[in-house]
Protein backbone atom coordinates (compact mmCIF):
# COMPACT_ATOMS: atom_id res chain seq x y z
CA UNK A 1 0.00 0.00 0.00
CA UNK A 2 1.23 3.52 -0.70
CA UNK A 3 2.59 5.47 2.24
CA UNK A 4 1.09 8.97 2.39
CA UNK A 5 3.52 11.86 2.73
CA UNK A 6 0.86 14.55 2.39
CA UNK A 7 -2.86 14.25 1.83
CA UNK A 8 -5.94 16.28 0.97
CA UNK A 9 -9.51 15.10 0.69
CA UNK A 10 -12.47 17.03 -0.73
CA UNK A 11 -15.61 15.33 -2.00
CA UNK A 12 -14.86 12.11 -3.83
CA UNK A 13 -11.40 13.17 -5.00
CA UNK A 14 -8.49 12.33 -2.70
CA UNK A 15 -5.00 13.74 -3.21
CA UNK A 16 -1.91 12.16 -1.70
CA UNK A 17 1.82 12.59 -2.27
CA UNK A 18 3.09 9.03 -2.01
CA UNK A 19 5.18 6.26 -3.57
CA UNK A 20 4.24 3.51 -6.01
CA UNK A 21 6.76 0.70 -6.37
CA UNK A 22 9.34 2.91 -4.71
CA UNK A 23 8.81 5.86 -7.06
CA UNK A 24 7.39 9.12 -5.62
CA UNK A 25 4.33 10.61 -7.31
CA UNK A 26 1.26 12.74 -6.73
CA UNK A 27 -1.68 10.35 -6.64
CA UNK A 28 -5.29 11.50 -6.96
CA UNK A 29 -8.13 9.00 -6.77
CA UNK A 30 -11.80 9.51 -7.64
CA UNK A 31 -14.24 6.75 -6.76
CA UNK A 32 -17.97 6.21 -7.25
CA UNK A 33 -18.64 5.67 -3.58
CA UNK A 34 -22.10 7.16 -2.85
CA UNK A 35 -22.29 10.38 -0.86
CA UNK A 36 -24.69 9.68 2.04
CA UNK A 37 -25.57 13.38 2.27
CA UNK A 38 -27.08 13.22 -1.23
CA UNK A 39 -29.26 10.18 -0.64
CA UNK A 40 -29.78 7.52 -3.30
CA UNK A 41 -29.66 7.89 -7.06
CA UNK A 42 -27.15 9.20 -9.60
CA UNK A 43 -26.52 12.44 -7.72
CA UNK A 44 -24.96 10.51 -4.82
CA UNK A 45 -22.19 9.15 -7.07
CA UNK A 46 -21.68 12.26 -9.23
CA UNK A 47 -18.75 14.64 -8.93
CA UNK A 48 -18.98 18.01 -7.25
CA UNK A 49 -17.18 21.28 -8.08
CA UNK A 50 -14.72 20.60 -5.26
CA UNK A 51 -13.62 17.35 -6.95
CA UNK A 52 -12.44 19.26 -10.01
CA UNK A 53 -10.63 21.68 -7.74
CA UNK A 54 -8.88 18.79 -5.99
CA UNK A 55 -7.68 17.38 -9.31
CA UNK A 56 -6.42 20.83 -10.27
CA UNK A 57 -4.64 21.03 -6.91
CA UNK A 58 -3.05 17.64 -7.57
CA UNK A 59 -1.76 18.81 -10.94
CA UNK A 60 -0.41 21.99 -9.33
CA UNK A 61 1.25 19.91 -6.60
CA UNK A 62 2.88 17.68 -9.23
CA UNK A 63 4.13 20.73 -11.08
CA UNK A 64 5.52 22.37 -7.94
CA UNK A 65 7.21 19.23 -6.62
CA UNK A 66 8.30 18.03 -10.08
CA UNK A 67 6.68 14.63 -9.52
CA UNK A 68 4.64 12.41 -11.86
CA UNK A 69 0.86 12.87 -11.70
CA UNK A 70 -1.16 9.64 -11.40
CA UNK A 71 -4.96 9.73 -11.62
CA UNK A 72 -7.16 6.74 -10.71
CA UNK A 73 -10.73 7.55 -11.72
CA UNK A 74 -14.13 5.91 -11.74
CA UNK A 75 -17.09 8.25 -11.95
CA UNK A 76 -20.52 8.66 -13.50
CA UNK A 77 -19.76 12.29 -14.25
CA UNK A 78 -20.94 15.66 -13.01
CA UNK A 79 -24.20 16.25 -11.18
CA UNK A 80 -26.41 18.39 -13.50
CA UNK A 81 -27.91 20.02 -10.41
CA UNK A 82 -24.59 21.75 -9.76
CA UNK A 83 -24.92 23.70 -13.00
CA UNK A 84 -22.01 25.52 -14.56
CA UNK A 85 -20.21 25.62 -11.22
CA UNK A 86 -19.31 21.95 -11.61
CA UNK A 87 -17.70 22.70 -14.95
CA UNK A 88 -15.48 25.44 -13.57
CA UNK A 89 -13.47 23.11 -11.36
CA UNK A 90 -12.83 20.74 -14.26
CA UNK A 91 -11.81 23.60 -16.46
CA UNK A 92 -9.21 24.48 -13.83
CA UNK A 93 -8.12 20.83 -13.74
CA UNK A 94 -7.70 20.67 -17.52
CA UNK A 95 -5.66 23.85 -17.56
CA UNK A 96 -3.39 22.57 -14.78
CA UNK A 97 -2.91 19.25 -16.60
CA UNK A 98 -1.95 21.03 -19.79
CA UNK A 99 0.57 23.17 -17.91
CA UNK A 100 2.21 19.93 -16.76
CA UNK A 101 2.48 18.56 -20.30
CA UNK A 102 6.07 17.72 -21.11
CA UNK A 103 7.14 18.77 -17.61
CA UNK A 104 6.04 15.79 -15.49
CA UNK A 105 4.62 12.44 -16.68
CA UNK A 106 0.84 12.10 -16.40
CA UNK A 107 -0.63 8.60 -16.13
CA UNK A 108 -4.42 8.20 -16.07
CA UNK A 109 -6.08 4.97 -14.94
CA UNK A 110 -9.79 4.21 -15.44
CA UNK A 111 -11.23 1.55 -13.15
CA UNK A 112 -14.88 2.10 -14.05
CA UNK A 113 -16.88 4.64 -16.06
CA UNK A 114 -15.51 7.98 -17.21
CA UNK A 115 -18.02 9.76 -19.38
CA UNK A 116 -19.04 13.02 -21.05
CA UNK A 117 -16.61 15.94 -21.01
CA UNK A 118 -14.51 14.40 -18.25
CA UNK A 119 -13.46 11.62 -20.64
CA UNK A 120 -11.24 14.16 -22.41
CA UNK A 121 -8.86 13.83 -19.45
CA UNK A 122 -7.69 10.58 -21.08
CA UNK A 123 -6.70 12.50 -24.19
CA UNK A 124 -4.53 14.81 -22.07
CA UNK A 125 -2.67 11.98 -20.33
CA UNK A 126 0.73 10.74 -21.52
CA UNK A 127 -0.23 7.12 -20.80
CA UNK A 128 -3.72 5.66 -20.24
CA UNK A 129 -4.29 2.39 -18.38
CA UNK A 130 -7.81 0.89 -18.44
CA UNK A 131 -9.17 -2.07 -16.53
CA UNK A 132 -11.12 -4.58 -18.60
CA UNK A 133 -14.51 -3.62 -17.17
CA UNK A 134 -14.02 0.15 -17.51
CA UNK A 135 -15.50 2.33 -20.24
CA UNK A 136 -15.32 5.91 -21.45
CA UNK A 137 -17.06 8.05 -24.05
CA UNK A 138 -18.00 11.66 -24.77
CA UNK A 139 -21.61 10.92 -25.82
CA UNK A 140 -23.42 8.00 -24.22
CA UNK A 141 -25.50 5.23 -25.80
CA UNK A 142 -28.81 7.07 -25.33
CA UNK A 143 -27.56 10.20 -27.08
CA UNK A 144 -25.97 8.15 -29.86
CA UNK A 145 -29.25 6.39 -30.52
CA UNK A 146 -31.22 9.66 -30.47
CA UNK A 147 -28.91 11.32 -32.99
CA UNK A 148 -28.08 8.36 -35.24
CA UNK A 149 -30.92 5.92 -34.73
CA UNK A 150 -28.39 3.17 -34.01
CA UNK A 151 -28.64 1.35 -30.72
CA UNK A 152 -25.51 0.44 -28.76
CA UNK A 153 -24.38 -0.25 -25.21
CA UNK A 154 -21.69 1.38 -23.12
CA UNK A 155 -19.04 -1.30 -23.62
CA UNK A 156 -19.63 -1.55 -27.37
CA UNK A 157 -19.44 2.24 -27.56
CA UNK A 158 -16.48 2.93 -25.28
CA UNK A 159 -15.34 -0.21 -23.52
CA UNK A 160 -11.69 -0.91 -22.80
CA UNK A 161 -11.54 -3.31 -25.75
CA UNK A 162 -12.78 -0.59 -28.11
CA UNK A 163 -10.17 1.88 -26.86
CA UNK A 164 -7.48 -0.79 -27.01
CA UNK A 165 -8.12 -1.89 -30.61
CA UNK A 166 -10.02 0.86 -32.42
CA UNK A 167 -9.67 4.33 -30.92
CA UNK A 168 -6.13 4.05 -29.54
CA UNK A 169 -7.10 5.85 -26.33
CA UNK A 170 -5.91 3.00 -24.09
CA UNK A 171 -2.14 2.53 -23.89
CA UNK A 172 -2.56 -0.63 -21.80
CA UNK A 173 -5.53 -2.73 -20.70
CA UNK A 174 -5.21 -4.75 -17.48
CA UNK A 175 -7.43 -7.12 -15.52
CA UNK A 176 -8.22 -5.07 -12.43
CA UNK A 177 -7.19 -2.18 -10.18
CA UNK A 178 -4.47 -4.19 -8.44
CA UNK A 179 -2.79 -4.98 -11.75
CA UNK A 180 -3.24 -1.37 -12.80
CA UNK A 181 -1.35 -0.22 -9.70
CA UNK A 182 1.51 -2.62 -10.47
CA UNK A 183 1.56 -1.44 -14.08
CA UNK A 184 1.76 2.20 -13.04
CA UNK A 185 4.68 1.34 -10.77
CA UNK A 186 6.42 -0.39 -13.67
CA UNK A 187 5.86 2.63 -15.91
CA UNK A 188 7.20 5.02 -13.28
CA UNK A 189 10.36 2.92 -12.99
CA UNK A 190 11.06 3.65 -16.67
CA UNK A 191 10.35 7.39 -16.56
CA UNK A 192 12.04 10.32 -14.85
CA UNK A 193 10.12 12.32 -12.27
CA UNK A 194 10.33 15.38 -14.51
CA UNK A 195 11.81 16.69 -17.72
CA UNK A 196 15.01 18.02 -16.14
CA UNK A 197 16.30 14.63 -15.02
CA UNK A 198 17.09 11.27 -16.58
CA UNK A 199 15.11 8.10 -16.00
CA UNK A 200 16.58 5.87 -13.27
CA UNK A 201 18.96 3.12 -14.35
CA UNK A 202 17.71 -0.44 -13.98
CA UNK A 203 19.80 -3.26 -12.56
CA UNK A 204 20.66 -5.94 -15.11
CA UNK A 205 23.14 -8.78 -15.49
CA UNK A 206 22.67 -8.84 -19.27
CA UNK A 207 26.09 -7.97 -20.74
CA UNK A 208 26.02 -5.05 -23.16
CA UNK A 209 28.53 -6.77 -25.44
CA UNK A 210 26.40 -9.90 -25.70
CA UNK A 211 26.19 -11.28 -29.23
CA UNK A 212 22.81 -11.45 -30.98
CA UNK A 213 23.22 -14.28 -33.51
CA UNK A 214 19.52 -15.08 -33.39
CA UNK A 215 18.46 -11.65 -34.60
CA UNK A 216 19.26 -12.18 -38.27
CA UNK A 217 17.71 -15.67 -38.21
CA UNK A 218 14.31 -14.02 -37.64
CA UNK A 219 14.30 -12.56 -41.17
CA UNK A 220 12.51 -14.82 -43.68
CA UNK A 221 14.32 -16.17 -46.75
CA UNK A 222 12.27 -14.05 -49.16
CA UNK A 223 12.39 -10.23 -49.14
CA UNK A 224 8.59 -10.08 -48.99
CA UNK A 225 8.24 -12.62 -46.19
CA UNK A 226 6.54 -11.69 -42.92
CA UNK A 227 7.97 -11.86 -39.40
CA UNK A 228 7.43 -10.43 -35.93
CA UNK A 229 9.88 -7.56 -35.39
CA UNK A 230 9.53 -8.00 -31.63
CA UNK A 231 11.53 -11.21 -31.99
CA UNK A 232 14.45 -9.05 -33.16
CA UNK A 233 13.94 -6.28 -30.61
CA UNK A 234 13.98 -8.67 -27.65
CA UNK A 235 17.38 -10.03 -28.69
CA UNK A 236 18.81 -6.50 -28.50
CA UNK A 237 17.28 -5.12 -25.28
CA UNK A 238 18.02 -6.22 -21.71
CA UNK A 239 16.65 -9.57 -20.56
CA UNK A 240 14.09 -9.83 -23.42
CA UNK A 241 12.10 -7.10 -21.64
CA UNK A 242 9.58 -5.11 -23.66
CA UNK A 243 6.64 -3.08 -22.33
CA UNK A 244 4.62 -2.36 -25.45
CA UNK A 245 2.10 0.50 -25.53
CA UNK A 246 -1.01 0.24 -27.70
CA UNK A 247 -0.04 -3.23 -28.97
CA UNK A 248 -3.31 -3.88 -30.83
CA UNK A 249 -3.98 -0.36 -32.19
CA UNK A 250 -1.99 0.49 -35.33
CA UNK A 251 -0.24 -2.85 -34.95
CA UNK A 252 1.86 -2.09 -38.04
CA UNK A 253 4.06 0.04 -35.77
CA UNK A 254 5.52 -1.12 -32.46
CA UNK A 255 6.03 1.46 -29.70
CA UNK A 256 7.50 0.19 -26.44
CA UNK A 257 9.63 0.92 -23.41
CA UNK A 258 12.67 -1.18 -22.62
CA UNK A 259 16.21 -0.88 -21.30
CA UNK A 260 19.61 -1.28 -22.94
CA UNK A 261 22.55 -1.59 -20.56
CA UNK A 262 20.12 -0.66 -17.77
CA UNK A 263 19.27 2.62 -19.49
CA UNK A 264 15.52 3.11 -20.21
CA UNK A 265 14.81 3.72 -23.91
CA UNK A 266 11.88 4.16 -26.24
CA UNK A 267 11.56 1.63 -29.05
CA UNK A 268 9.85 2.36 -32.38
CA UNK A 269 9.71 -0.33 -35.06
CA UNK A 270 7.84 -1.17 -38.23
CA UNK A 271 5.92 -4.44 -37.85
CA UNK A 272 6.13 -6.46 -41.11
CA UNK A 273 3.54 -9.00 -39.99
CA UNK A 274 0.81 -6.32 -40.16
CA UNK A 275 0.14 -4.71 -43.58
CA UNK A 276 3.83 -5.36 -44.41
CA UNK A 277 4.95 -2.73 -41.91
CA UNK A 278 3.66 0.12 -44.06
CA UNK A 279 2.66 3.41 -42.43
CA UNK A 280 -0.92 4.63 -42.35
CA UNK A 281 -2.77 7.34 -40.43
CA UNK A 282 -3.07 5.46 -37.14
CA UNK A 283 0.56 4.32 -37.19
CA UNK A 284 1.75 7.85 -37.89
CA UNK A 285 -0.26 9.22 -34.97
CA UNK A 286 0.87 6.43 -32.68
CA UNK A 287 4.52 6.92 -33.54
CA UNK A 288 4.40 10.72 -33.34
CA UNK A 289 2.79 10.73 -29.90
CA UNK A 290 5.27 8.18 -28.56
CA UNK A 291 8.34 9.93 -30.00
CA UNK A 292 7.18 13.25 -28.55
CA UNK A 293 6.67 11.68 -25.12
CA UNK A 294 10.11 10.04 -25.14
CA UNK A 295 11.68 13.33 -26.19
CA UNK A 296 9.86 15.22 -23.41
CA UNK A 297 11.09 12.81 -20.76
CA UNK A 298 14.67 12.22 -21.92
CA UNK A 299 14.30 8.65 -23.16
CA UNK A 300 16.72 7.82 -26.01
CA UNK A 301 14.97 6.53 -29.13
CA UNK A 302 15.98 3.30 -30.86
CA UNK A 303 14.21 2.84 -34.20
CA UNK A 304 14.07 -0.45 -36.15
CA UNK A 305 13.13 0.09 -39.80
CA UNK A 306 11.56 -2.34 -42.25
CA UNK A 307 8.89 -0.66 -44.37
CA UNK A 308 8.09 -0.39 -48.05
CA UNK A 309 6.43 3.01 -47.61
CA UNK A 310 3.07 4.54 -46.83
CA UNK A 311 -0.01 2.38 -47.28
CA UNK A 312 -1.78 3.49 -50.48
CA UNK A 313 -5.48 4.19 -50.65
CA UNK A 314 -8.01 6.81 -51.68
CA UNK A 315 -9.69 6.69 -48.28
CA UNK A 316 -6.42 7.39 -46.48
CA UNK A 317 -5.60 10.30 -48.74
CA UNK A 318 -9.07 11.79 -48.28
CA UNK A 319 -8.78 11.48 -44.51
CA UNK A 320 -5.53 13.43 -44.49
CA UNK A 321 -2.60 11.04 -44.86
CA UNK A 322 -0.40 14.03 -45.67
CA UNK A 323 -1.21 15.78 -42.38
CA UNK A 324 -0.91 12.68 -40.24
CA UNK A 325 2.23 11.42 -41.93
CA UNK A 326 3.76 14.83 -41.26
CA UNK A 327 3.12 14.34 -37.54
CA UNK A 328 5.65 11.50 -37.40
CA UNK A 329 8.20 13.48 -39.39
CA UNK A 330 7.60 16.50 -37.14
CA UNK A 331 8.06 14.52 -33.93
CA UNK A 332 11.36 12.98 -35.02
CA UNK A 333 12.71 16.21 -36.52
CA UNK A 334 12.24 18.19 -33.30
CA UNK A 335 13.44 15.40 -30.96
CA UNK A 336 16.65 16.30 -29.11
CA UNK A 337 17.23 13.03 -27.23
CA UNK A 338 19.82 10.48 -28.45
CA UNK A 339 18.49 8.73 -31.57
CA UNK A 340 19.80 5.46 -32.96
CA UNK A 341 18.39 3.93 -36.13
CA UNK A 342 18.84 0.37 -37.44
CA UNK A 343 17.59 -0.50 -40.93
CA UNK A 344 16.84 -4.21 -41.00
CA UNK A 345 15.45 -4.71 -44.47
CA UNK A 346 13.30 -2.31 -46.53
CA UNK A 347 13.38 1.47 -46.16
CA UNK A 348 11.69 3.10 -49.14
CA UNK A 349 10.53 6.55 -50.16
CA UNK A 350 8.73 8.88 -47.80
CA UNK A 351 8.63 6.23 -45.07
CA UNK A 352 12.44 6.16 -45.13
CA UNK A 353 12.45 9.87 -44.40
CA UNK A 354 9.96 9.86 -41.50
CA UNK A 355 11.36 6.75 -39.78
CA UNK A 356 14.16 8.83 -38.24
CA UNK A 357 16.49 8.86 -41.22
CA UNK A 358 19.98 10.34 -40.94
CA UNK A 359 19.01 13.56 -42.67
CA UNK A 360 16.13 14.06 -40.22
CA UNK A 361 18.70 14.57 -37.48
CA UNK A 362 19.33 10.99 -36.42
CA UNK A 363 22.56 10.64 -34.37
CA UNK A 364 23.68 7.15 -35.38
CA UNK A 365 22.35 5.33 -38.46
CA UNK A 366 23.19 1.62 -38.70
CA UNK A 367 22.13 -1.00 -41.23
CA UNK A 368 22.21 -4.74 -41.63
CA UNK A 369 23.65 -6.19 -44.88
CA UNK A 370 20.05 -7.09 -45.81
CA UNK A 371 19.00 -3.42 -45.84
CA UNK A 372 17.44 -1.94 -48.98
CA UNK A 373 17.38 1.87 -48.95
CA UNK A 374 15.89 3.47 -52.06
CA UNK A 375 13.04 5.53 -53.43
CA UNK A 376 11.09 2.34 -54.07
CA UNK A 377 11.50 -1.37 -54.73
CA UNK A 378 12.93 -2.77 -57.96
CA UNK A 379 9.57 -3.79 -59.45
CA UNK A 380 7.96 -0.38 -58.96
CA UNK A 381 11.02 1.47 -60.22
CA UNK A 382 11.28 -0.59 -63.40
CA UNK A 383 7.56 -0.18 -64.12
CA UNK A 384 8.01 3.60 -64.02
CA UNK A 385 11.38 3.87 -65.78
CA UNK A 386 10.85 1.16 -68.40
CA UNK A 387 7.15 1.01 -69.12
CA UNK A 388 7.56 -0.26 -72.65
CA UNK A 389 9.96 -3.07 -71.79
CA UNK A 390 8.85 -6.67 -72.26
CA UNK A 391 8.30 -8.98 -69.31
CA UNK A 392 11.68 -10.63 -69.90
CA UNK A 393 13.45 -7.29 -70.12
CA UNK A 394 11.76 -6.08 -66.96
CA UNK A 395 12.92 -9.14 -65.06
CA UNK A 396 16.51 -8.47 -66.07
CA UNK A 397 16.20 -4.77 -65.25
CA UNK A 398 14.80 -5.57 -61.80
CA UNK A 399 17.79 -7.79 -61.04
CA UNK A 400 20.16 -5.07 -62.23
CA UNK A 401 18.33 -2.45 -60.12
CA UNK A 402 18.57 -4.64 -57.03
CA UNK A 403 22.28 -5.30 -57.53
CA UNK A 404 23.08 -1.64 -58.18
CA UNK A 405 20.87 0.22 -55.71
CA UNK A 406 19.10 -2.07 -53.24
CA UNK A 407 21.91 -2.53 -50.77
CA UNK A 408 23.09 -0.51 -47.77
CA UNK A 409 26.52 0.27 -49.20
CA UNK A 410 25.20 2.82 -51.69
CA UNK A 411 23.48 4.64 -48.81
CA UNK A 412 26.68 4.38 -46.76
CA UNK A 413 28.70 6.00 -49.58
CA UNK A 414 26.25 8.91 -49.58
CA UNK A 415 26.35 9.37 -45.80
CA UNK A 416 22.82 8.13 -45.13
CA UNK A 417 24.18 5.13 -43.24
CA UNK A 418 27.21 5.40 -40.98
CA UNK A 419 27.96 1.72 -40.60
CA UNK A 420 26.82 -1.58 -42.05
CA UNK A 421 27.00 -3.94 -39.10
CA UNK A 422 26.96 -7.67 -38.50
CA UNK A 423 23.47 -8.45 -37.13
CA UNK A 424 25.13 -10.50 -34.39
CA UNK A 425 26.73 -7.30 -33.06
CA UNK A 426 23.50 -5.24 -33.01
CA UNK A 427 23.18 -5.09 -29.21
CA UNK A 428 26.83 -4.15 -28.81
CA UNK A 429 26.62 -1.41 -31.45
CA UNK A 430 23.37 0.03 -30.07
CA UNK A 431 24.75 -0.03 -26.53
CA UNK A 432 27.97 1.69 -27.62
CA UNK A 433 26.00 4.36 -29.49
CA UNK A 434 23.77 5.07 -26.49
CA UNK A 435 26.81 5.27 -24.20
CA UNK A 436 28.51 7.71 -26.57
CA UNK A 437 25.35 9.83 -26.73
CA UNK A 438 24.66 9.77 -22.99
CA UNK A 439 26.00 13.31 -22.60
CA UNK A 440 24.23 14.69 -25.67
CA UNK A 441 22.58 18.03 -25.02
CA UNK A 442 20.73 19.83 -27.80
CA UNK A 443 18.59 22.92 -27.56
CA UNK A 444 15.98 24.04 -30.04
CA UNK A 445 15.78 27.72 -31.07
CA UNK A 446 13.76 29.74 -28.59
CA UNK A 447 10.16 30.42 -29.59
CA UNK A 448 6.75 30.54 -27.93
CA UNK A 449 5.92 27.04 -29.17
CA UNK A 450 5.97 25.09 -32.39
CA UNK A 451 2.95 24.59 -34.62
CA UNK A 452 2.60 20.84 -34.81
CA UNK A 453 0.55 19.38 -37.72
CA UNK A 454 -2.33 18.17 -35.54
Amino acid sequence: MPVALRARTAGKAKLVVTELEGRPCVLVTISREPDPDLGAGPASTALSPSDGETVAAAADEAFARRLPLVLFVSTNGINPADGAGALHGWGQAARAMVRNSGIVPFIAVTTGPLTAGLSLVLGLADIVVMTQDSYSFVSGPRMVEQFTGIGTDRHDLGGAGVHERISGVASLVVADEAEATNTVGELLSLLPSHTDELAPLSATTDRIDRSTPGAYAVLPDTPTGSYDVRDIITTVVDDDYLLELRPTWAANLVTAFSTVGGRPVGIVANQPQTVAGTLDIAASQKGARFVAMCDAFNLPLVTFVDTSGFYPGKDLEWRGMIRYGAQLAFAYARATVPRVNITLRKSYGGAYIVMDSKHMGNDVALAWPSAEIAVMGAKGAVEILHRRASAEERAELEIAYEDRLLNPYVAAERGSIEQVIDPASTRREVGAALEMLATKRERLPRRRHDNSPL
